[in-house]
């Protein structure tokens, strides 16, 4: 497997290079009418969307079942509502249809399922709202002395000084928690600053793949993507005592890739839920008519060459849910879980 070399920015670049032949659409994909533009959609997504193989999805069938539904008579509103729907059929929540008046999302991925979280509790229960916030983060110490951080988006920017004073803050704790349910993604950069200060040696967090031609499975060799830690000398660390990350559905794009990474650390539990998974980088792309699509392009593994898809479980033993009835009464068991395991894997003082 080959080391990655360069920014994921040059692989993406790279989708831009395939304008592809298929014989089963209509020859006015470029043109700015309701054909033109559904046999510009179709197309796309049959060039560059990176799961049809690991969903088991036919795009030929889908093609058949949603064009006739498209003709020189059908308005814009009408268009976008069958392209909308279609693109739901590939069930990936990187997937969207962006217009003036709408923005499509595929929501099954978590509306399906428990959400095992409540910020209220957190933040009255147990917090008792006294907390301190930096970067988007909320950190304080829990009783027990263990650390305890919420980050709800990687779209929150982590300054490596605002770390620094969080790590600080809690640099006494037996053990840390990192909440990061609800965490819909966000930046990947982030996740790098986040990992660097939990680890002592490079780790390799996963492999990405570009798309090399037009076919369903052309794809390169994977690229390996490793971590780097922290200068100590500079920066603060938090190592050699056990971390929790608590996880739930809604923990999607780069939050599953957080996790994923993780995962693979020896002293790091993953409790909770099951993550929403959004294995696949995004890329974007536009229609005729101006609209804007997203897609997954490139799709990535865990360290063990798993797809994360469809997300990542928890670690062995540790799947917990939070049922609403607990949480509107002030109990998190996912919470009070991962307390419990810190304690018991760090019975004394280890600072």
């Amino acid at each position: 497997m080959k080391k990655a070399i360069g920014s994921i920015a040059a692989m993406m670049a790279i989708l831009l290079t395939a304008v592809l032949p298929s014989s089963c659409v209509d020859d006015r994909q470029q043109v700015n009418d309701p054909v033109g533009n559904f046999e510009s959609l179709w197309r796309t997504i049959d060039s560059h969307y990176c799961f049809f193989r690991e969903k088991g999805i036919d795009w030929d069938s889908i093609y058949r079942l949603y064009r006739p539904l498209v003709s020189d008579e059908t308005d814009f509103i009408e268009l976008y509502s069958i392209c909308a729907a279609m693109l739901n059929e590939l069930q990936d929540g990187h997937v969207n249809l962006s217009s003036s008046f709408s923005t499509s999302y595929y929501r099954k991925w978590w509306s399906d399922y428990p959400q095992d979280f409540r910020l209220r509790t957190i933040q009255e229960d147990y917090l008792k709202f006294n907390y301190l916030q930096t970067s988007g983060i909320s950190y304080s110490m829990l009783p027990d002395t263990i650390g305890y951080m919420y980050y709800p988006s990687f779209s929150y920017d982590i300054g490596n000084l605002n770390l620094d004073y969080i790590l600080a803050l809690l640099h006494q704790s037996k053990g840390l928690i990192i909440d990061i349910r609800d965490n819909g993604g966000g930046n990947l950069t982030n996740i790098r600053t986040l990992v660097s200060r939990l680890i002592n040696h490079e780790v390799t967090g996963g492999f990405i793949r570009h798309k090399t031609g037009p076919g369903h499975a052309d794809f390169s060799e994977p690229y390996e993507i490793t971590y780097q830690p922290c200068d100590t000398n500079v920066r603060i660390a938090y190592l050699n005592r056990p971390v929790a990350v608590l996880t739930n559905r809604s923990c999607f794009s780069a939050a599953n890739d957080f996790v994923s990474v993780m995962k693979t650390l020896p002293n790091v539990s993953i409790i909770g839920a099951r993550t929403g998974g959004g294995g696949g980088l995004p890329f974007s792309s536009e229609m005729p008519i101006g609209w804007g699509v997203r897609f997954s392009a490139c799709p990535m593994t865990s360290p063990d060459g798993n797809i994360t898809e469809f997300g990542i479980d928890p670690s062995p033993g540790c799947e917990v849910h939070a049922p609403d009835s607990l949480l509107i009464r002030g109990i998190d068991p996912i919470l009070d879980f991962a307390v419990k395991r810190i304690l018991d894997s760090a019975p004394g003082d280890k600072n």
